[in-house]
């Protein structure tokens, strides 16, 4: 809990440093994006509470409604007139003056489904079909509709985190190796038709080929860390954040606070990431040997899903990974990041509960 209040406070630090120069620019308000920022991060802390207050069975039997509500969201956003499209990306839904964008919730809704299933299922996962197939098609079909929008981002995310969680359940090791490798495939298919992506990947590989154009914001996002040495050029004193960087406080918030606060803070952050994952494989465990399988298979969805987004983002940041627009999580601006992450640890916290419970009652 406290690695989740400093990540969420160390985040509305740097969304109101990285973000005043485009809000005056954009909105002649230098506190539009903070504002909006610290609003989602109140609603979350209060669903966080909320959901961890709720009972495990609730959420068990949420997961096909839960999935299905995510699928019809994702069928809305690409339909024309109902999607917003921003920057050529079509992902959100309007909601009075908030756009929510269904994507986030997916994730959620996907570790839930597939948590479920995976117990339903358990005497069957040594069989392709119902193991590895039936839980392929569903990711499939979430997959195509988020490649709409586009957004390969999520899709890589999903993937990692439900290859991990059947993993985890123990399906076959050369039925897991089948659909990595096709998954792996399928990846490298789409950036290959794709002349959008191919030009991120090749943009990724050489960046300073083209440092204004394909590798612009790669270059900018390296510059940053690079003026950042081991200590930081000072809070507030980022000069990338000043119309350099693009999404600087978004996708690409992590570059202006490793400029900001140098190494050791890039340090600070990864360790939060650590100790907020190591607990929740902890709380998983502790489920698992107290027999609480679904609660189990919940926790190490979300613990993939947090450290995979939050590992896919720092890589993309210091020019490791190929450029993808996923926030991080806690940190970047993006009310529905924000919102499904607080409810995702919401779920951690509901698990511990009821296992503290159960030991109590128990002596």
């Amino acid at each position: 809990m406290s690695s989740l209040i400093l990540l969420l406070s160390l985040g509305s630090i740097m969304v109101y440093s990285a973000s005043i120069s485009i809000a005056e620019q954009t909105t002649g308000n230098a506190f539009y994006f903070i504002s909006r920022h610290i609003v989602h991060v109140i609603l979350g802390l209060g669903l966080m509470v909320l959901v961890m207050h709720m009972r495990i069975r609730q959420w068990e039997a949420a997961g096909p409604f839960l999935l299905l509500t995510g699928i019809i969201l994702l069928v809305l956003v690409v339909v024309p007139g109902i999607g917003v499209s921003i920057n050529g990306s079509s992902r959100w839904l309007r909601l009075g003056i908030f756009n929510v964008q269904p994507s986030e919730f997916v994730k959620l809704a996907m570790v839930v489904y597939v948590a479920g299933y995976l117990v339903r299922h358990q005497e069957k996962l040594k069989l392709f079909v119902p193991g590895i197939l039936m839980i392929g098609l569903v990711v499939a079909i979430v997959g195509v509709l988020l490649l709409q929008e586009p957004d390969l981002g999520t899709v890589a995310v999903i993937s990692i985190t439900v290859l991990t969680m059947m993993f985890l359940a123990g399906v076959r090791f050369w039925h897991f190796m089948a659909i990595v490798f096709a998954g792996a495939g399928s990846m490298v298919a789409l950036t290959l038709i794709s002349p959008y992506r191919m030009n991120r990947v090749t943009g990724f590989l050489d960046p300073w080929a083209d440092p204004f154009d394909a590798g612009f914001q790669l270059v900018q996002a390296l510059i940053a860390f690079g003026r950042g040495e081991w200590f930081g050029v000072g809070l507030g004193a980022s000069i990338q954040k000043l119309s350099y960087l693009p999404a600087a406080h978004t996708d690409f918030l992590f570059a202006v606070f490793a400029e900001e606060f140098g190494l050791l803070g890039i340090l600070l952050v990864i360790v939060l990431f650590g100790v907020l994952v190591t607990r929740a494989l902890i709380i998983a465990r502790s489920a698992e040997e107290s027999g609480q399988l679904y609660a189990a298979r919940l926790v190490q969805g979300i613990a993939v899903w947090l450290g995979a987004q939050a590992m896919i983002n720092m890589g993309v940041n210091m020019g490791v990974l190929p450029t993808k627009g996923l926030t991080l999580p806690f940190m970047s601006y993006g009310g529905s990041s924000i919102l499904s992450s607080s409810i995702a640890v919401g779920l951690l916290l509901m698990v511990e509960r009821e296992l503290r419970t159960r030991t109590w009652r128990r002596r």
